[in-house]
């Protein structure tokens, strides 16, 4: 219950901050330019809060539902509008001032996006080395010669530090010409060319989740022992009389030789009893402990409220830091919202086309998850989850869809070009058709997560 309520609240704050900080960017250009703001709201529906403030009396909004907003600009066409204001009317602007208007809102989501990469940058994005696992005989990348403890140094010309980056570089690779190009170290110093052939298999490799299996590797993880670390205070392991450093020998039997082992035991295994014999000390002590039961996007798992133990060195040796100075942090900041930017282009393009699986559209619940697993997790994800999530809603915001802040842009672009407004009639019914399209898209969204929870369930 508290990691749903984490994510709901994690999901509100998220939303709220990326509508604000979008709706912002027309509301303050439209007011550099002159335009009356009538509404500046957060959420949609029935107002739950206002205040009327300014020279304009605008009014500030909180509504009911929080899966958006908007900003409402003195416009002819929607009210009336007095003499002395005709000049402050939206519709009453040239071409370009509308256009500024309509892109500030993406533009402002991607300055954000670069601010909070700064942010990031600066303070140190923690992660792990980009270093190889177990590789499967005969999978895409065992034919691309990569072996298991060879460290990704680079992705195409792009050098990368932890996993994060080279799985990000790696899709963007595939998608672009369907060679994932890698540069790695086999631990000796020297360095080797690896080109992993993915054309024509993108559809699979970008399943929720599938890349790294798709192409038969696993990112290296160390194989611990079955030690007990620390104890979740409160938890059945506690309450069962389990310490740090308990070696665990048998469950309900069987032996376990890791911690892997372990863990699969007591995920199957949820709502029953185990019996479990460990070693503490010289001695072997005898326990049973009431493992909880726990629902979670994977389905219903087994936990005990107890960490693994690992080996200080290890972990400092595997961990990596992607920092930087104020200025460089700024740049590498441009480059990776840039980047991240063309990638979703690349994604929606290939979906279109039937190349990129649809089921990584996401809706509200897959993102609330997303949203309460990355601020559990600590500020620096919490920002790339941000970071991500606004840089995807700016992107889609220009796509030449009406409805969409790119297809007003369209629309005034034509008007430019045809030295008219389209006809009244036109627009209204490509309205409409782009919001058949954000409306079929919104409920593919849904079911992909209803999908995700169904899946789960079955689990």
């Amino acid at each position: 219950m508290s990691q749903i309520l984490m994510s709901l609240l994690a999901f509100v704050v998220a939303i709220a901050l990326l509508v604000a900080i979008h709706e912002y960017g027309h509301y303050i250009v439209a007011r550099v330019l002159g335009v009356k703001v009538l509404r500046y709201s957060i959420g949609f529906g029935r107002v739950l809060w206002s205040r009327h403030a300014g020279p304009d009396q605008t009014e500030y909004c909180l509504s009911a539902i929080p899966l958006g907003g908007y900003v409402k600009l003195l416009d002819e066409r929607d009210c009336a509008v007095t003499f002395a204001e005709r000049g402050r009317a939206f519709n009453r602007q040239s071409a370009a001032s509308r256009i500024a208007i309509l892109s500030a809102g993406p533009a402002f989501n991607l300055l954000f996006a670069i601010l909070a990469y700064t942010v990031m940058f600066v303070t140190g994005v923690p992660g792990m080395k980009p270093v190889v696992g177990p590789v499967e005989a005969g999978s895409l990348a065992a034919t691309a010669g990569l072996r298991e403890g060879d460290t990704i140094v680079a992705v195409g010309d792009r050098p990368v530090f932890t996993w994060e980056g080279a799985t990000l570089a790696m899709l963007d690779g595939m998608l672009a010409d369907g060679t994932i190009r890698l540069a790695v170290n086999d631990g000796t110093g020297t360095e080797r060319p690896v080109a992993l052939r993915t054309a024509g298999r993108e559809s699979e490799l970008t399943e929720p989740g599938q890349l790294f299996a798709r192409l038969g590797l696993q990112p290296w993880s160390p194989e611990p022992e079955p030690v007990i670390g620390e104890l979740t205070p409160g938890g059945t392991a506690e309450a069962a009389g389990f310490r740090a450093g308990d070696r665990i020998l048998l469950a309900d039997g069987k032996p376990i030789a890791t911690w892997a082992e372990w863990v699969k035991i007591v995920r199957g295994r949820p709502g029953e009893r185990l019996d479990v014999t460990v070693r503490r000390g010289e001695m072997e002590v005898r326990l049973a402990v009431d493992v909880a039961s726990e629902q979670t996007a994977d389905g219903r798992i087994g936990r005990i409220g107890a960490a693994v133990r690992l080996p200080k060195d290890l972990l400092v040796a595997m961990r990596a830091e992607e920092r930087y100075g104020p200025v460089e942090a700024l740049a590498r900041a441009t480059a990776k919202t840039w980047e991240m930017s063309t990638l979703t282009l690349r994604m929606i393009w290939r979906m279109v086309v039937g190349d990129v699986s649809p089921k990584n559209i996401s809706g509200p619940i897959n993102i609330a998850q997303y949203a309460g697993v990355s601020a559990s997790i600590g500020a620096s994800a919490f920002l790339s989850f941000l970071a991500i999530v606004i840089i995807s809603l700016g992107v889609l915001n220009l796509l030449p869809v009406p409805m969409l802040d790119g297809g007003q842009i369209v629309f005034l672009l034509a008007e430019g070009v045809l030295g008219r407004p389209l006809p009244l009639k036109l627009r209204e019914k490509l309205t409409l058709l782009g919001l058949a399209l954000v409306g079929t898209l919104m409920a593919l969204a849904f079911w992909n997560d209803i999908r995700r929870i169904i899946e789960g369930l079955g689990r």
